[in-house]
């Protein structure tokens, strides 16, 4: 049983099978309101799943891209409830969720081998952030041809043209296809992401380096 969490852009909490059936699914759209948010989802998807939190197994973690402030809640909520239960995160890039959630669509269409795509997601500051894909491996998991990577939002087509690949805009990142990627690496027994996040760039508040100097 497999508690996934993303907060890449809106919040997503999801409760997942290791089959991949999914049993709750919960979303919030805002952008900014992750931290309000996230623990009500929580409780609510495991209730609406009729699990406890003794039932999870495995903690799927949206490691982005995504914004700093945003991104470092889910990853946070997702090692607070993992640690508590003394079970595993399995960090997921969240691009591959809706490259997993397409592959999936296109499967269901009949289309076993759709064109290589990129998922575009809003990386606000007048750039997207996008990561290629090309198919799914033996494993049922998306094929990353590139890592993620940030253009300007005015430059993303040409930069998509000139590796010949789809446009597929995503302004949401499901929870339940960060749980059902988890489910598969686990199942692979391999890692598909790292332990770091994919923050879109540095925050933009650091840590003092002391005080200043006052001059008159």
């Amino acid at each position: 049983m497999i508690l996934g969490i993303d907060t890449s852009a809106g919040t997503s909490v999801a409760v997942v099978e290791h089959d991949g059936v999914v049993l709750s699914q919960l979303d919030s759209p805002d952008p900014r309101g992750h931290a309000e948010v996230i623990g009500t989802l929580i409780e609510r998807a495991l209730a609406e799943a009729s699990v406890g939190s003794g039932d999870i197994t495995h903690v799927a973690a949206g490691m982005g891209p995504g914004p700093f402030t945003g991104l470092r809640v889910g990853i946070a909520a997702a090692r607070a409830f993992a640690l508590g239960r003394g079970i595993p995160v399995v960090p997921v890039v969240s691009h591959d969720a809706v490259a997993l959630e397409r592959s999936l669509r296109a499967a269901l269409l009949g289309d076993d081998e759709p064109a290589p795509f990129a998922v575009v997601t809003d990386a606000r500051r007048r750039e997207v952030a996008w990561t290629p894909y090309r198919g799914v491996d033996d494993d049922g998991l998306p094929v990353r041809s590139a890592d993620p990577a940030l253009v300007p939002r005015d430059e993303a087509d040409a930069a998509l043209a000139g590796v010949g690949v789809e446009r597929a805009d995503a302004d949401r990142v499901p929870a339940a296809m960060i749980a059902l990627a988890a489910a598969r690496a686990v199942a692979a027994g391999r890692a598909i992401a790292d332990d770091e996040a994919l923050y879109l760039r540095p925050p933009d508040v650091t840590v003092s380096a002391g005080p200043k100097r006052v001059t008159s």
